[in-house]
C-alpha cells in the first residue's frame, strides 16, 4: 500500500451518548440518565470500537473525570471482564489533552496540546497509527464539528428524552451524514455509525 494511502486512512472519530432528542447531558451537564442503560453487550461493542483506535482525544474536563475513573479500574478485580478489558485499552492508548489550563497529566500516556485546533487535529491525522477517538469533551466537539474535522460519528441514542440541556449539533455545525452501520441492544440503546462527508 503506497505511504500517502495509509497517513489518509487515519480518522477522528467521536462517540457520544446522546438522547433521542439530540443532548448530550442536561443543562447542569448531567449524566445519569445514561448510566442505567449500560451493559455489556454496548461494553463489547465500544471495546471493539477502540480497538480500532490507538489515541484518544479529549478536552479538560473530560479527561481529568475519566483519568479518576479509568486509571483505577484496570486493577479493580470487582470491576466485570468486558469493562476491564476497555480499561486496559484506555490505560494504553495515547491521551491528547487540548486545553490551555490543564497543569497536572496524572494519566499515563498522556500529552497536552494548545493553539490552534485545525493545525493540531491535521498533524495528528498526519501520523502514522490507527483512528483517534473522542470521548465525551463536549466543548471540544463542537469546536471540531464547527470546523469539520470530524470524520465518523458513533451515536448512542438512549431512549431518554430530556428537554433541555446541551445539544450535540448546533445547527451552524451540522454535516451531512452517510449512516455505515446500526445497532440495537437489548436496552433499548440504538448505536449509529455516520461517516461525514464533506461539504
Amino acid at each position: 500500500m503506497p505511504e500517502n494511502n495509509k497517513i489518509n486512512s487515519r480518522k477522528l472519530v467521536v462517540s457520544m451518548n446522546i438522547t433521542l432528542d439530540g443532548f448530550i447531558s442536561g443543562p447542569q451537564c448531567e449524566l445519569d440518565w445514561h448510566f442505567k442503560y449500560w451493559t455489556t453487550e454496548m461494553a463489547g461493542f465500544m471495546e471493539e470500537q477502540l480497538a480500532g483506535a490507538d489515541t484518544i482525544l479529549l478536552g479538560r474536563i473530560t479527561y481529568e473525570a475519566m483519568a479518576n475513573y479509568w486509571g483505577a479500574k484496570a486493577a479493580d478485580l470487582s470491576t466485570p471482564l468486558e469493562d476491564r478489558a476497555f480499561a486496559q485499552m484506555m490505560n494504553s492508548h495515547s491521551k491528547i489533552v487540548f486545553s490551555e489550563t490543564l497543569q497536572d497529566l496524572p494519566w499515563k500516556n498522556s500529552v497536552k496540546i494548545c493553539g490552534n485546533l485545525q493545525l493540531e487535529i491535521v498533524r495528528l491525522k498526519s501520523l502514522q497509527g490507527k483512528n483517534i477517538m473522542v470521548y465525551g469533551s463536549g466543548q471540544l466537539v463542537h469546536a471540531l464539528i464547527k470546523q469539520q474535522l470530524v470524520d465518523e460519528f458513533h451515536l448512542w441514542v438512549h431512549p431518554v428524552v430530556l428537554g433541555t440541556g446541551k445539544p450535540l449539533f448546533k445547527a451552524s455545525g451540522i454535516l451531512p451524514q452517510e449512516l455505515l452501520q446500526t445497532k440495537v441492544f437489548r436496552s433499548g440503546v440504538v448505536a449509529l455509525i455516520y461517516r461525514c462527508i464533506p461539504a
